[in-house]
């Protein structure tokens, strides 16, 4: 490498930035309200044009599969949105019939589905009610009447006017014989008669033998007939029967036409309900005897075999309002009986036994005709629940289904009710991981979801959003019941969302950080006797959260302070550097400053990441430690193999370690041992390396310039401390009031940085050194210094390495 004088390449170092770029401020004059409560509302879709796009499309379409996926973070109000978009939606939209359950007298397990114009399906159940009622009144007064007593006597009288004749008939044959025939209280006899009287035992005993086997003889003749004509009288008693039935049954029939045509009448243009009635009559006619049942006869035998009116019941099943709309259904609990219904069982004296009252809808059956809103992760963490939504979409049917079922096991009195029609609009509720792993594993869920809702989680920080978002804080408060907030206060809030978005140019529109402070705010505004809530309110909210959540942030900290982690914040250091992290408690994240050391020496392992080594290390960070290696070959030693043992550790790290923002510091710490130069311990560094040595963009700029910033503050400021981020972050700075009051009294400063070149020098104190037409570097310069030792390693190595195979040899 040709040796250049070192002025021949002078230039100046990066400066720091000014204040003006390490925060951007809202102009709270922009906002001409005199305070929150005079906005109008209506707020909760700002920045969700993209979905809402989506959502006209999908819901305007009536093709198959048009459902829909709102994708979001769970905090970007996508849930109110969407309920606030379909409840619109609705009301301008048609009502659903009404379905009642009836038993199919046909087929007792399979109850039979009615449909209703809206509301009309309580009078229809109140309409059966009532004929019950009547029957169970009216039946039995109507047998009891003295024309159909009068009538069944007739039919009885008859009856028994045929046995007596038929009776008469056989006694008087057996008077011919001289014989009688005698009734007693075991049925009929014979009696031998002599001169008209009746022969007693001990008088037929005295005739001789011959007699008494002549009259038995004619005895036995006449107990033939006899007994054929007794045979007949069964026959005779179940044609009585039959005859009493078929008048019961005129009786019975004529009665429920008289009360059944004023309902009969009102359904005549419905051909399922008439078909239904007619069924109804008919059961009730051919089980009249179950209405002849008293109330005392019920009531006194519970154990033994009394008749049930559950089969006439009406199960009023999906109940609509005529004046509201389509329904918007939303199920928090999306198992299978939740989403398909279920079929419920009662004991009685020991007996498991059901029947359609104890049938009750699902979310599905409640949401026909309308809208469903379903949370993604929970319906997929339900048994059986995913698959049946999809069945059910896929056949447009709901039909009740059991687990029961989907593990094929019988239970008890199983009902099979008529599966119902289903026109529903289904919007699934997720994040996006969720979205891109069921579009790429679940072909029906394609099938059946076409429509993605991508809801964003941030707007464009400008004047006409700024009071937009405006307006949603006041919608916030008036659904909370809050303190309404000044403009300064509003300003103050769009400035915390702007830091909370990673990107001063947004707003976050997260609903879940923006109610927490409101609703601190409004606490804070109470203990001050405030009526409105202005800055510095907002202020002291942000500083009573974080007070609460920052625990451990203190503890590590006074750990730093006690020298018990060691971090140096003055000084210069050859191999050691001040890398930048985040750690991140859920609710609250901060930096942490973090040692990194490297130590170098000529060898051919190339370069070790500790980290990795011990499994401490991911993939990202892992990553970012071999594109150093990447680095270095490509710009010190092209031509040769890198003759370069290093080892990079991150010390007192005793957890794991992702993410590549810490490449660049890496780098730095493996540049200043090669060059020998020493790092200066004030200044922390963060960014990510590309190939070519950029500087690239990291997350959490905020919190680690503040994290390194509270560590140099507690030690006392030296007025040289500071940070050195990537260029393309500076437009994420929203630093906290204390760090910009500093770097205004010039105690800390952020320089940014776009290359490691202007990195390295920072923290040398020496040019890099740009390299020449030739490859070469400027004498003394920090790319020379690296590009001299890496030869030198690579001279001896080649050496060692000669030396090596001659004494092999």
């Amino acid at each position: 490498i040709k040796k250049k004088n070192m002025t021949q390449t002078k230039r100046s170092f990066r400066s720091a930035l000014p204040q003006d770029k390490l925060y951007r401020s809202c102009d709270a004059s922009q906002f001409k309200f005199k305070d929150t409560s005079e906005l109008g509302g209506g707020n909760f879709s700002l920045g969700q044009e993209r979905a809402t796009e989506a959502f006209d499309f999908a819901l305007n379409v009536t093709a198959d599969g048009y459902n829909i996926y709102a994708m979001g973070i769970p905090s970007s109000g996508r849930e109110k949105w969407v309920a606030d978009l379909l409840g619109n939606k609705a009301r301008a939209s048609d009502v659903p019939f009404d379905w009642c359950y009836v038993n199919d007298f046909s087929h007792p397990n399979k109850p039979q589905a009615l449909s209703f114009p809206p509301g009309e399906g309580q009078f229809f159940c109140r309409a059966i009610k009532q004929l019950v009622d009547d029957l169970r009144q009216a039946i039995p007064s109507a047998f009891e009447s003295s024309d159909y007593q009068g009538r069944r006597h007739v039919l009885e009288q008859a009856t028994q006017e045929r046995q007596a004749n038929a009776l008469s008939e056989v006694s008087e044959q057996t008077k011919v014989d001289d014989i009688e025939l005698l009734a007693t209280t075991n049925g009929f006899t014979f009696a031998p008669l002599k001169d008209g009287k009746a022969l007693s035992s001990a008088e037929f005993k005295k005739l001789s033998s011959d007699e008494r086997q002549e009259i038995e003889k004619k005895i036995l003749v006449h107990r033939d007939v006899l007994d054929k004509t007794a045979r007949q009288f069964p026959l005779w008693q179940r044609e009585l029967s039959q005859a009493i039935r078929a008048l019961d049954q005129e009786v019975t029939l004529n009665l429920v036409e008289n009360l059944m045509d004023e309902t009969r009448e009102y359904y005549r243009d419905s051909s399922s309900v008439g078909h239904y009635l007619k069924a109804f009559q008919d059961d009730v006619v051919e089980n009249v005897q179950d209405f002849l049942f008293s109330a005392e006869e019920l009531a006194g035998n519970p154990m033994g075999v009394t008749p049930s009116f559950s089969r006439y019941q009406v199960n009023y099943f999906i109940a609509q309002k005529k004046d509201e709309g389509a329904p918007v259904v939303y199920v928090d609990n999306p198992s299978l009986a939740n989403l398909l219904g279920r079929i419920e069982y009662k004991s009685q004296f020991g007996v498991l036994s059901t029947d359609i009252t104890l049938m009750e809808p699902g979310a599905l059956h409640r949401a026909a005709g309308g809208y469903l809103i379903v949370e993604v992760d929970k319906v997929l963490a339900k048994p059986f629940a995913w698959e049946a939504l999809k069945r059910a979409l896929k056949a447009k049917k709901i039909k009740i289904d059991t687990l029961g079922n989907n593990y094929g096991l019988a239970s008890a009195a199983l009902l099979e009710p008529e599966a119902l029609p289903l026109n529903v609009k289904v919007v699934l509720v997720g994040d996006h991981h969720l979205y891109y792993l069921l579009s790429t594993y679940d072909q029906e869920f394609r099938e059946l979801f076409r429509v993605g809702a991508d809801f964003d989680d941030r707007i464009e920080r400008n004047d006409g959003n700024n009071l937009k978002f405006a307006g949603l804080i006041a919608d916030v408060l008036r659904e909370e019941q809050l303190t309404p907030l000044v403009p300064g206060g509003v300003a103050r809030v769009i400035e915390y969302c702007a830091r909370k978005s990673g990107d001063p140019e947004k707003i976050t529109l997260n609903s879940d950080w923006l109610r927490d402070l409101l609703v601190e705010a409004d606490y804070q505004a109470k203990l001050a006797d405030q009526a409105l809530v202005n800055a510095q309110i907002i202020e002291k909210a942000l500083a009573c959260q974080s007070h609460r959540r920052d625990r451990i942030r203190e503890r590590y900290y006074e750990q730093i302070e006690s020298h018990l982690i060691l971090i140096d914040t003055q000084g210069a250091k050859v191999g050691q550097i001040n890398g930048l992290s985040v750690i991140d408690l859920g609710n609250f994240s901060f930096g942490s400053p973090a040692r990194i050391s490297a130590q170098v020496r000529m060898g051919s392992a190339g370069i070790l990441d500790i980290e990795r080594e011990v499994k401490l290390g991911g993939a990202l960070h892992s990553k970012g430690v071999l594109i150093l290696s990447s680095f270095l070959t490509s710009r010190f030693i092209r031509d040769t193999p890198l003759s370069l043992s290093a080892s990079l550790v991150f010390e007192q790290s005793y957890g794991g370690i992702d993410g590549d923002s810490a490449s660049s510091a890496e780098l730095y710490v493996l540049l200043s041992s090669l060059a020998n130069l020493p790092l200066r311990q004030d200044l922390a560094v963060t960014g990510s390396l590309s190939q070519f040595g950029q500087v690239q963009a990291i997350g959490g700029v905020n919190e680690k310039i503040e994290g390194f910033f509270d560590v140099c503050k507690a030690g006392g400021l030296s007025g040289t401390q500071g940070v050195i981020i990537p260029e393309s972050n500076v437009r994420h700075l929203m630093l906290k009031k204390e760090v910009l009051d500093a770097v205004a009294q010039k105690q800390f400063f952020i320089y940014a940085v776009e290359t490691i070149d202007e990195g390295i020098e920072l923290l040398t104190g020496v040019i890099s050194g740009e390299e020449g037409e030739a490859g070469d570097y400027p004498e003394g310069s920090v790319n020379f210094r690296v590009a001299e030792r890496l030869k030198n390693f690579s001279i001896k190595q080649r050496a060692f390495s000669k030396d090596l195979s001659q004494e092999n040899k």
